[in-house]
């Protein structure tokens, strides 16, 4: 992945001159990225983009040419934007921080920081945008990816979008997310090739439409690939479409080979795929899988389910890669607390007319209690005051809901460590491992937080002392605010 720091929105660069300038770079701050609703109307989401952000984070570095580029700004007065002292430190610029993340395959909730990240000032904020870019889209799709498995109760599903997605590296990301969701597999040959994604695909509706007759499409692409025969029966009329795959498949049988199964394009695919079934099983194909295509979602593939289709594979394209119905995660990234070199620290907390955009203060991490492996409750704490003993959460949205977290309860913290002074501590696992996470982390939480619709809210909440910590600061800046009002 291309590491230039260039990859931010211009108002980072002039906030870290801002800190170069008035000798306040080297004050260490404190940011947190987290989002503040779960998406799709759901009621949990998958942390997905660690990955992504420790290549990106190890790419870091101001390049000569992007240094040349950022001399051609210039200012509403035509004079330079940057002094040249200031290119010169960017050019010298090494990353020294701190930064923890919750693992990929993670399941997360609103306000939890998926990333921490803590040091110099400038450095923290030049990293904001790249941060959220790459953690917003791909926990957006491992999460949307998620629900369509969930959706497909076990039965594998194909994620081919890459004809829809967002551009080439929107693609190749959409993929990978897409498996740390839960996907077996992607017709984007290029993610294979750099994840080790097993791929599949067959043939179009252009192959078939090339031959005088679909009979004839079948049995050449039989002849050509006899160990890869998925048919696309629907381009004329599918039931016909179904035995004529038959036909081929008994042929194929003959010389050795399997017919793998057929696929659904288009029409009723519940009612389709009911009568496809009676053909095949009749046939003497009781084995051939009948995969389904066609702008599917979960809701689709759960209606089909619940109507009796035997559909048993499917495959999502344009609803999974481009998160159909939410464009966007909506992740943010807050400073928290800051401090001049040798003091102490002071917390941060930004205020809104809205609550659910004022943001937590402190140095955060997340404490997740389970019994009996399930996962009952999070805590998002302050490690600079950790919990007297007795753990108890406080409701943001609602500070006279607390909750107890019981004695006997296990427990432990999402973040963990990813860089120390700059440097890689953390062991980056294979991806199988990481969706193999997805599905573990999923099979902890009680069924009703993982409905599509409606979902049981999830306990999370602020640890007690924070939570009155925030209080203070919000009643002190706004008692400020008054004052200053005339």
């Amino acid at each position: 992945m291309d590491g230039s720091p260039l990859l931010t929105d211009l108002y980072q660069l002039t906030m870290a001159y801002g800190y170069w300038k008035t000798g306040r770079s080297e004050h260490e701050a404190v940011f947190h990225l987290f989002f503040r609703k779960p998406p799709f109307g759901g009621g949990y989401t998958i942390a997905c983009g660690l990955e992504p952000v420790i290549e990106w984070l190890q790419a870091f570095r101001f390049a000569p040419d992007d240094l040349s580029y950022l001399a051609t700004l210039t200012g509403n007065d035509g004079k330079p934007l940057f002094e040249a002292g200031f290119l010169d430190y960017l050019g010298r610029l090494r990353l020294s921080l701190d930064i923890d993340a919750i693992p990929e395959g993670t399941v997360v909730f609103p306000h939890q920081p998926l990333i921490r990240v803590r040091g110099p000032i400038l450095q923290g904020q030049l990293l904001e945008t790249a941060l959220l870019c790459l953690v917003n889209f791909n926990t957006l799709i491992a999460t949307k990816a998620a629900r369509i498995c969930a959706a497909a109760r076990g039965e594998p599903v194909l994620e081919f979008g890459l004809r829809r997605a967002q551009g080439l590296d929107g693609a190749v990301s959409a993929s990978r997310a897409a498996h740390v969701g839960g996907c077996a597999s992607t017709s984007n040959v290029l993610a294979g090739k750099r994840y080790g994604i097993p791929v599949r695909g067959t043939h179009a509706h252009s192959w078939v439409m090339s031959f005088d007759d679909e009979l004839e499409a079948f049995e050449a692409y039989a002849k050509a690939m006899p160990n890869n025969c998925v048919f696309l029966v629907d381009t004329y009329d599918t039931l016909d479409g179904v035995r004529h795959a038959i036909t081929v498949g008994i042929k194929l049988r003959e010389r050795g080979y399997e017919m793998v199964g057929i696929r659904l394009d288009s029409g009723d695919l519940a009612w389709l795929s009911i009568e496809a079934r009676k053909l095949l099983d009749d046939a003497g194909f009781p084995k051939a899988a009948i995969v389904a295509s066609n702008d599917l979602d979960e809701r689709t593939i759960a209606s089909i389910k619940d109507q009796g289709g035997k559909v048993s594979v499917w495959g999502v394209g344009t609803k999974l890669v481009t998160a159909f119905d939410q464009p966007a995660l909506g992740g943010v990234y807050k400073l928290a607390a800051i401090r001049e070199p040798g003091g102490v620290w002071k917390p941060r907390v930004k205020l809104s007319e809205q609550a659910i955009k004022v943001s937590n203060p402190g140095i955060q991490n997340v404490r997740r209690f389970t019994k009996d492996g399930e996962a009952i409750g999070d805590v998002i704490w302050d490690e600079l005051h950790p919990a007297p003993g007795q753990w108890t959460m406080v409701d943001p949205a609602d500070h006279t809901r607390s909750k107890v977290m019981p004695a006997q309860a296990e427990s432990h913290d999402l973040l963990v460590p990813v860089l120390r002074n700059g440097g890689l501590v953390y062991h980056r696992p294979l991806l199988i491992d990481i969706r193999a996470r997805t599905q573990t982390q999923l099979g902890s939480f009680h069924a009703g937080i993982k409905r599509l619709d409606n979902p049981h809210l999830y306990p999370v909440g602020l640890e007690e002392g924070l939570n009155e910590r925030k209080t203070d600061l919000i009643l002190q800046a706004r008692g400020k605010r008054m004052e200053a009002t005339p």
